[in-house]
């Protein structure tokens, strides 16, 4: 009883932390008024928490596993996802999207690409079944919902949002999805191939948060001139989206600690993440309300949720997955 509590509050901790990240990362995007100065502050953010913290336990207490090159080389991979999917959605926000639309999609669009690469490593594409298929169906129907009746709040702000600005923010968005669904699955690989270590993948995934979100802009903005300025109001909440996505994954993976399953942990955080974007989206922007959206709008956010949920719960097992020794490490999906 003791356990499946704290799996609930970790599991709670994953979708609020996920839920506010899309809000939080516009009010610094907007304050900073730029591409990259967000980027880089939630590359410092992660680094903070993904690599000096860890970082620091791995010193002082230890853990079972051990570093090697090959799961180096796939947390490596996994954190470089992680990061270029940070970036997808700066830039789909900083294109006149909203978090109140942008994140279901991603949330949506996430899980479907996570499931799809983790049935091509488990060669189990032959037991793809009907619900499983139906999920699919149920988010690309709710995306094309969600985008057809979006609210129209940076209207008056940035002008008609036009076919181009559509097809940029979709872009974007895709980038996002394919980037964090191929995020779970890389780590596992790097997980596994350190003996299931859970903070050295961790750490890995903070190096290259650092090289590819704070290295690379501060490189290129030494070169280039970049738009906007460095304000206290744009950092704190740029740093603040960045803790915001580490601490999600950090949710996920204290779940899986206590002994939660990916058949209901990751359901209930791509479940409820959608619900909390849209009411902290509707709240924190004095542009848009509740009623600007129309009941389609919530209706499609309501049809992607479930069909992520769909497709967690039904995703293809492989057939060797029964047989697998008892002390194996719970697989990392976040």
């Amino acid at each position: 009883m003791r356990g499946m509590l704290f799996i609930f509050l970790f599991v709670a901790l994953a979708a609020l932390s996920w839920g506010v990240y899309g809000p939080v990362l516009q009010n610094g995007s907007a304050g900073l008024g730029s591409n990259l100065r967000p980027f880089v502050c939630v590359g410092v953010a992660y680094f903070l928490i993904a690599v000096l913290v860890p970082g620091v336990l791995l010193a002082v207490k230890g853990e079972n596993g051990a570093w090697t090159a090959g799961g180096s080389i796939w947390s490596l991979i996994a954190g470089a996802a992680g990061a270029i999917g940070a970036l997808g959605v700066i830039m789909a926000l900083r294109s006149h999207g909203d978090p109140v639309y942008v994140m279901p999609l991603v949330f949506g669009g996430a899980p479907v690409v996570n499931t799809f690469i983790t049935m091509y490593l488990n060669r189990s594409y032959r037991e793809v079944g009907p619900f499983f298929l139906a999920g699919l169906i149920l988010v690309i129907a709710g995306a094309a919902v969600v985008l057809l009746f979006r609210p129209s709040a940076h209207a008056a702000a940035h002008g008609e949002f036009t076919a181009k600005d559509l097809a940029i923010v979709g872009f974007w968005v895709a980038t996002t999805a394919l980037s964090w669904g191929a995020y779970g699955p890389t780590l596992h690989k790097g997980q596994m191939k350190m003996a299931g270590s859970r903070l050295r993948p961790l750490i890995c995934v903070g190096l290259a948060y650092f090289l590819i979100a704070v290295i690379i802009p501060m490189i290129k903005m030494s070169a280039t001139l970049e738009d906007g300025e460095w304000t206290a109001k744009g950092i704190a909440w740029s740093l603040g989206g960045g803790a915001a996505g580490a601490f999600g994954a950090i949710g996920v993976i204290m779940a899986f600690n206590f002994g939660g399953k990916p058949i209901y942990v990751m359901p209930l955080v791509f479940g409820v993440a959608p619900v909390i974007n849209t009411f902290v989206s509707v709240l924190t922007n004095p542009k848009l309300s509740f009623a600007d959206a129309s009941p389609f709008f919530y209706a499609g956010l309501i049809i992607v949720a479930i069909g992520a949920v769909v497709v967690l719960v039904f995703a293809p097992k492989p057939k060797h997955a029964a047989h697998a020794p008892a002390h194996s490490p719970e697989p990392v999906k976040v």
